[in-house]
């Protein structure tokens, strides 16, 4: 019974060392031949860890380049966007300033041509007030005759010291001190607030003929004696 036990281990230890025999050997061409390191050999992959490196090296540099040219466009399209945000504020600039010169050209013709001197000239006598006849301002006495509205009793302050400066005036031959000139024309400045101030009192007829009577005294003084 002992021996019959012996011999039963004995058999399967052997086979035992026999299947780790059969893997091992399967396993070698595995590793080394037909099986693994990556590309190569008959099953797609390296056949060698020198092939295995190769290609890995090869994946990184592909790699490289991928990226090497995404980068490349990225900047291309970056540039692209740049130029045309140069040409759009380009175009802008010159539509703004070529709706600017329009806009400046439309208002010029409207306007017309541009007054000359000879021009300005004769509209500021057109707008100036008519100056007073002889009988309404003596050249030679300085008396000065106020329309019927002017001649009431509340325009005495202002037509007592008119009467005084434009007598002086004429008794001087027409010439006047600076001083003289600027107290004319603050006091006929001030009879004419003093209308404006009743305009309600007055019919329109009346009060546009005192007015105008005044505006024409004043516009007197530019003028010589005689």
């Amino acid at each position: 019974m002992a021996l019959r036990g012996a011999c039963r281990l004995a058999v399967i230890a052997g086979m035992a060392s026999g299947t780790v025999s059969l893997l091992w050997t399967a396993a070698v061409p595995a590793q080394y031949g037909g099986g693994g390191w990556g590309r190569g050999g008959g099953g797609g992959y390296a056949s060698t860890a020198q092939q295995a490196a190769d290609y890995g090296m090869a994946s990184v540099v592909r790699a490289e380049g991928y990226a090497n040219l995404q980068n490349s466009q990225a900047a291309k399209n970056f540039e692209q966007a740049k130029t045309m945000e140069i040409e759009n504020r380009m175009r802008w600039t010159e539509t703004y300033f070529a709706m600017r010169k329009t806009n400046k050209d439309a208002k010029a013709a409207e306007d017309g041509p541009p007054v000359t001197h000879e021009q300005a000239i004769h509209m500021a006598k057109m707008a100036a007030p008519p100056r007073l006849g002889s009988t309404q301002l003596d050249p030679v006495t300085g008396h000065i005759e106020y329309p019927m509205l002017l001649q009431d009793s509340i325009y005495d302050p202002y037509r007592n010291k008119l009467d005084s400066l434009f007598a002086e005036r004429s008794a001087s031959g027409g010439s006047l001190q600076y001083a003289d000139y600027k107290e004319m024309q603050t006091t006929v400045s001030n009879f004419i607030d003093a209308l404006k101030a009743r305009v309600k009192d007055y019919a329109a007829g009346d009060y546009g003929r005192a007015r105008t009577f005044l505006n024409s005294l004043s516009h007197e003084l530019k003028f010589p004696t005689g």
